[in-house]
């Protein structure tokens, strides 16, 4: 062995250096779990005080009355349609009287509310549907109100949890959709697979309820302009890039 060599053996091994940008270990590269049930539960707290009671802002009879109210209330608010509908239901009281009407008279009566053409068409033909094939009856299952005309899933689920108090999914309008977006409790696209995403991490008996509190949160608190931050409960748990503090 030469001197060179001898002296290379007798030196202690030096571990190697972390080359920069190395990959680091694995608890600290753990994603943040913005769906945890710690942390759903600290939502749903927040929910229940500060809308513990809260119902469907649409004002209604029967569960006819609020599926024309939802169809009316598509791209158009709450308070206008409920100045439009005391006296549209003074005028046609029952699917029979909404699915007898002329066209054109009906959308003289909700003209207000905007797209009245569409939203008159797709009340006489849910009215007509509802008297032939329903006995008058608005029908209480997803599979049969998504057959008339006018009705998808976000209108099914209202009168479904608002008019029946089935809990067939989550009603998924624009405060919700803003919300869950901003609370990341999902990242799809669209409405129907955030409801899918909402469905599988909240509970079931939650359904009606949650969709109701969302929907009122987003109306005074998590506004879509400069939402209230400061004010609101789940700010320290909102990571939200939209945030005014």
């Amino acid at each position: 062995m030469s001197k060179r060599s001898a002296r290379a053996a007798k030196r202690p091994a030096v571990p190697k250096r972390a080359r920069p940008g190395a990959v680091k270990s694995k608890s600290k590269l753990k994603k943040k779990d913005y769906t945890s049930p710690e942390r759903m539960a600290k939502i749903y707290a927040a929910l229940d005080q500060l809308f513990p009671h809260a119902e469907c802002a649409l004002k209604h009879s029967n569960a006819f009355q609020l599926l024309v109210a939802t169809i009316l209330s598509a791209q158009c608010t709450d308070e206008r349609v409920n100045k439009v509908t005391p006296s549209l239901f003074a005028k046609y009281p029952t699917p029979r009287d909404f699915a007898a009407a002329q066209q054109e008279v009906l959308e003289q009566d909700i003209k207000s509310t905007g797209f009245f053409r569409n939203k008159a068409r797709s009340i006489i033909g849910a009215s007509k549907k509802i008297v032939s094939e329903f006995g008058g009856e608005v029908p209480r299952t997803m599979e049969e109100l998504l057959t008339l005309p006018g009705v998808a899933r976000k209108t099914a689920n209202v009168v479904l949890g608002t008019g029946y108090g089935i809990a067939s999914g989550l009603v998924v309008d624009t405060h919700v959709f803003r919300i869950a977006h901003r609370l990341k409790l999902t990242n799809s696209s669209t409405p129907e697979k955030v409801e899918q995403d909402l469905m599988k991490i909240v509970p079931r008996e939650r359904w009606i309820s949650f969709s109701h509190q969302v929907i009122w949160f987003g109306r005074k608190v998590c506004v879509a302009r400069k939402p209230l931050c400061p004010v609101c409960p789940l700010e320290p748990i909102c990571d939200a890039p939209d945030k005014t503090v």
